[in-house]
């Protein structure tokens, strides 16, 4: 496995790698890697000749520097975990190698990027497809691969790849997650015990959420899973939105699309930390 932190030489190992007309797969990451992200170079491997994970903490899809400063960076054992995995180059840049001038690109696929994440981070699904696409050129990978724990970030790299034209292929693959059920997450790592346990009951109240969808309207659920989780001391709902899989919109009856999605952010802990989560309700 080789380590790479600079474009140039990312472009010449990927050069030769073009040239035998091997198949190449990318794995966009943050760092702070756990069996989530694990799981993803695992399909990575099996699928492609040559397997890309980037490890870049992203700042212009952070729009609070708090949460920039504090995001976990753990660069010596996620190179150890991605070796182990068999991955075959970890691309580490700098924050000044991948923005040696700033990124002025404004990106806008509404309404997939407007609700939800889109409407409460102003500029997060903008600095998303900045680096995204600044990896997808850097790489021309064959297929990436993405957790569906990010939901609706899946849903705006895909129109972005439409805009832009892009031959890649998106993988999502499953949410992977703690015994407890607590969704796995780099932000985790800054729970303490106490409160990875209190973040357990989010999956716990979404999946008896499901089991009521038969004889439950669409407003029940919603209200069910907000009233059930603010009433846990140590967390607080930020939304909760049930919504078409494909638009992102909200849905009002179990019958309007053909996929519905729940999706959730809740802050949990003295800090706090936020966590995302969702499930499938048809």
């Amino acid at each position: 496995m080789t380590v790479i932190t600079t474009v140039k030489d990312l472009e010449a190992a990927l050069a030769e790698v073009r040239k035998e007309g091997k198949k190449t797969g990318l794995v966009p990451t943050m760092g702070a890697l756990h069996a989530g992200h694990a799981s993803l170079v695992k399909r990575c491997v099996e699928e492609n000749d040559v397997t890309v994970v980037s490890v870049f903490v992203n700042p212009t899809q952070f729009n609070d520097k708090n949460d920039l400063a504090s995001y976990p960076r753990t660069l010596d054992a996620d190179v150890a975990l991605l070796d182990k995995y068999g991955a075959d180059i970890v691309f580490a840049p700098s924050a000044d190698e991948i923005y040696p001038e700033p990124d002025t690109r404004r990106f806008s696929y509404p309404p997939v990027d407007t609700v939800m994440e889109g409407a409460r981070r102003p500029g997060h699904f903008n600095g998303v497809c900045q680096i995204v696409s600044k990896l997808f050129y850097m790489v021309s990978p064959d297929r990436a691969y993405f957790g569906e724990k990010d939901f609706q970030q899946i849903a705006v790299v895909r129109a972005m790849v439409r805009d832009l034209k892009l031959p890649v292929e998106l993988r999502p693959c499953p949410i992977v997650r703690e015994e407890s059920g607590l969704a796995l997450s780099s932000r985790n790592t800054l729970l303490t015990d106490d409160e990875r346990h209190t973040a357990a009951a989010i999956h716990a109240v979404l999946g008896e959420s499901v089991a009521m969808r038969e004889t439950c309207s669409v407003d029940e659920i919603r209200a069910f899973v907000v009233e059930r989780l603010n009433a846990i001391e140590g967390l607080e709902v930020e939304y909760f939105q049930i919504v078409d899989a494909e638009t992102l919109q909200p849905v009002g009856t179990w019958t309007e699309a053909s996929g519905i999605v729940g999706c959730i952010t809740v802050y949990c802990g003295s800090r706090p930390v936020r966590l995302i989560d969702n499930v499938r309700y048809k």
